[in-house]
C-alpha cells in the first residue's frame, strides 16, 4: 500500500511558524473515523466495548476524544488511572490490567470503580490485603503458554511472555474467587503483538471461547465478559497489508455463535484493548533536516532524536518518511537518518531510499500515534516534544506543549539551580 501524509506541507508550514520541530501531530478525522469502524465491525455483540490502551497515547484530549464514542480505558500504572479518572472516567469504565501491581495501584483502581484485571493466581490474596475484599466483578489474565501459529507460520511465544495464568491456575483462581464473593467474571489474553492478520483476533477468540465454556461449566462462575486485548497491528511498511476490521469482527462473530452461544452463554460481552490499531496511524513526528555528512555513509541529522521516538532505536522498527515537498521525486538517494544522541542506534532510518534531502527539509516519520511520544524519555537531558491534534475543519491544538528546561530541573531536589544557570 502507498504510504500517504495525512497533513500537506502548507499546513506543516502553518503550524511551524507557531511551535518548532519536533513535534507529534495527530489526525482527530482519522481517529473518529477509525473509532466508528471498529464499533460497526463488533455491533453484532450487544455488550462490546473498546477500552483503548492508555498506554499508546496517554493524552487526555485524545482520551476525550475516544470517550465521546463510549470508549473506556485500558490503564496499566496509577498515573494511568489518575489520567483515566481526570477525563471523568467511573464505575466499569476503566479496565486495570497491570503485572507486579503495587498495593496502592489495586487501591486507587478499586476505589474508582475499575475493573481489575488479575495477572497472577498470588494476586488474589494481595489484593484482598489492599482493598480488604474480593470485588463483585473480577477478570484474569490467561497465558497459554507454547507459541501460537497462523497459516503463514508462527505469530508469536506467549510461553516466554511474563503475563498471565496457566489453564491449571485459571481454573483454581475461578474457585478461589467465587468462594470469596467474586460474582461477575471475565477472561483476557494477550498472546501476540502488531499481528498484521486477520486471522488472529478469530483465533484468539476461540481460544478464550472455549476456556470460558470450560470454566463456567466446572467452576460455576458467571462469565460476564471476554476480554480479546489488543494485538491487531498496522502496516508500518508500503509492502504490509493492512487488516480488515470488518472481516476480523466477521471472524470472532463466527467463533461466538459456533462456541458460546450452544452452551448457553450468548449474553457474554466482548470488550477489545486496541491501542496500536486505534490510533497508531494517525499520529506522525514531524522534523527536520538540520545538518548534512558525508563520511563512510550518507547521514541526514534531524532535530528529533530517539527520545521522540525510540521504537527503532529499541526495536530496529521501521517507520516510513516522506520528505515533504518531495513526494513524486526518485528516491534515488541512501541515507541513514539520525538524531543527536551519544548513542550509535538513534537512527530513524538506515541505508533508506530516499529523495535528495537538503538542510531545512520538513520530514514526516509515519505511524507514531501509539507508543511514539508515550515512550520518550530525557536520556542526554533532552526535552520531550510537544504534541499538536490536526482537527477535522483543518485547524489545529497544541494538547501538549513541550518540555522546557525548567520542567527538567524541577525535580532535583535541592537549591533551585535552574534559576541559578537562567
Amino acid at each position: 500500500m502507498e504510504k500517504k501524509t495525512f497533513v500537506t506541507l502548507e499546513k506543516l508550514k502553518e503550524i511551524n511558524a507557531l511551535y518548532p520541530t519536533p513535534y507529534h501531530l495527530y489526525d482527530e478525522k482519522g481517529i473518529r473515523k477509525n473509532i466508528q469502524s471498529l464499533q460497526q465491525a463488533f455491533s453484532w455483540n450487544p455488550g462490546f466495548r473498546e477500552f483503548f490502551a492508555v498506554k499508546a497515547e496517554p493524552n487526555p484530549r485524545i482520551l476525550q476524544i475516544l470517550s465521546e464514542y463510549g470508549c473506556g480505558c485500558d490503564c496499566s500504572s496509577l498515573t494511568e488511572l489518575m489520567l483515566a479518572k481526570a477525563i471523568g472516567c467511573g464505575a466499569g469504565d476503566v479496565m486495570f490490567s497491570s503485572n507486579d501491581t503495587p498495593a496502592e495501584e489495586f487501591r486507587y483502581a478499586h476505589e474508582m470503580g475499575g475493573i481489575i484485571n488479575l495477572d497472577d493466581i498470588t494476586h488474589i490474596e494481595y489484593l484482598e490485603k489492599a482493598i480488604g475484599c474480593i470485588p463483585k466483578t473480577i477478570s484474569c489474565r490467561f497465558n497459554p503458554g507454547g507459541v501460537i501459529t497462523m497459516s503463514n507460520g508462527i505469530m508469536d511465544n506467549p510461553g516466554d511472555a511474563k503475563y498471565g495464568m496457566t489453564r491449571e491456575q485459571i481454573f483454581e483462581a475461578f474457585r478461589i474467587l467465587k468462594e470469596k464473593g467474586a460474582e461477575r467474571f471475565g477472561i483476557h489474553a494477550f498472546l501476540a503483538s502488531n499481528t498484521i492478520s486477520n486471522e488472529y483476533y478469530p483465533k484468539l477468540a476461540g481460544i478464550l471461547f472455549s476456556l470460558a465454556v470450560q470454566l463456567q461449566k466446572e467452576t460455576g462462575a458467571k462469565i460476564g465478559f471476554i476480554n480479546l486485548s489488543g494485538g491487531i497491528g498496522i502496516p508500518y511498511k508500503p509492502e504490509d497489508q493492512a487488516n480488515d476490521i470488518f472481516v476480523i469482527g466477521e471472524g470472532v462473530r463466527k467463533a461466538y455463535e459456533e462456541i458460546l452461544v450452544p452452551a448457553g452463554m450468548g449474553d457474554v460481552a466482548i470488550y477489545t484493548e486496541l491501542g496500536r490499531y486505534m490510533t497508531g496511524p494517525f499520529g506522525c513526528l514531524v522534523t527536520t533536516a538540520i545538518h548534512e555528512k558525508h563520511t563512510h555513509k550518507e547521514y541526514i541529522g534531524v532535530d528529533a532524536c530517539a527520545c521522540n521516538l525510540m521504537r527503532p532505536a529499541m526495536y530496529g522498527a521501521y517507520h516510513h518518511i516522506t520528505v515533504m515537498g518531495k513526494e513524486e521525486l526518485p528516491c534515488d538517494h541512501v541515507y541513514d537518518v539520525t538524531g543527536s544522541l551519544c548513542e550509535n542506534n538513534d537512527k530513524f532510518a538506515i541505508d533508506r531510499h530516499l529523495p535528495r534531502i537538503d538542510k531545512g527539509d520538513i520530514l514526516v516519520i509515519h505511524d507514531t500515534g501509539a507508543h511514539g511520544f508515550s515512550m520518550g524519555y530525557n536520556y542526554n537531558g533532552k526535552l520531550r516534544s510537544a504534541e499538536i491534534l490536526l482537527k477535522e475543519d483543518g485547524s489545529f491544538e497544541l494538547i501538549r506543549r513541550a518540555e522546557t528546561p525548567k520542567d527538567y530541573f524541577a525535580t532535583f531536589d535541592f537549591l533551585p539551580i535552574y534559576e541559578k544557570l537562567v
